[in-house]
């Protein structure tokens, strides 16, 4: 429900959808649907799949859509910023079980660190720890932190952070002493 944000313009609406193995690249993959569905042009590159069948059922989904698959990514970085408009990032999150120095994770981090048009990182930024924050990791344009910010997000230089999650319960509001912001209206995502 983060997408579309402000920062992706519609003139050029294609999207690199870059998805890792564990739930972040599931919530990539769920991004993916969102953007086709609000007229965006998503490619996804999706190395290694995940065996769940929830996992599987979102790859189905956008392959029903329409939504191309890329067999490889380019390490050509022109080629990418040629191609698209803005790269969303969900390769790692803040399950981060997959670490960066592992295949194919490491090379995909490895091409988005030289990348010029914007990365739009969901949750966490890869290649970043969700405590302590980047060293090493990719720099984003834009960070969608789902639910709550996680402390990493106090490290995060880019233009722009939204949160998505107007759906957190009280009581884990209550229990992990969370203030969310107040949510415009009907909207699910609002601008910190």
């Amino acid at each position: 429900q983060a997408f579309p944000l402000p920062s992706l313009p519609r003139k050029q609406p294609t999207v690199l959808v870059a998805c890792g193995p564990a739930q972040n690249g599931a919530i990539g993959l769920v991004c993916a649907r969102h953007l086709r569905t609000f007229d965006y042009e998503p490619t996804i590159f999706y190395p290694k799949r995940s065996p769940d069948p929830l996992y599987r059922d979102f790859t189905t989904q956008c392959e029903k859509m329409d939504i191309p698959f890329l067999s490889y990514l380019p390490t050509e970085v022109q080629l990418i910023n040629d191609a698209y408009n803005a790269v969303v990032d969900a390769v790692l999150g803040a399950e981060a079980e997959v670490g960066e120095g592992r295949e194919p994770c490491a090379a995909i981090l490895a091409t988005l660190k030289h990348i010029r048009i914007p990365i739009v990182s969901l949750d966490v930024p890869s290649g970043w720890d969700a405590e302590s924050g980047g060293s090493g990791g990719i720099s984003p344009d834009v960070l969608v932190s789902l639910a709550a910010p996680k402390e990493c997000a106090r490290r995060f230089l880019g233009r722009q952070h939204f949160v998505a999650g107007r759906f957190l319960p009280y009581d884990v509001q209550k229990k992990f002493e969370l203030n969310p912001p107040e949510y415009p209206g009907t909207e699910c995502v609002v601008a910190l």
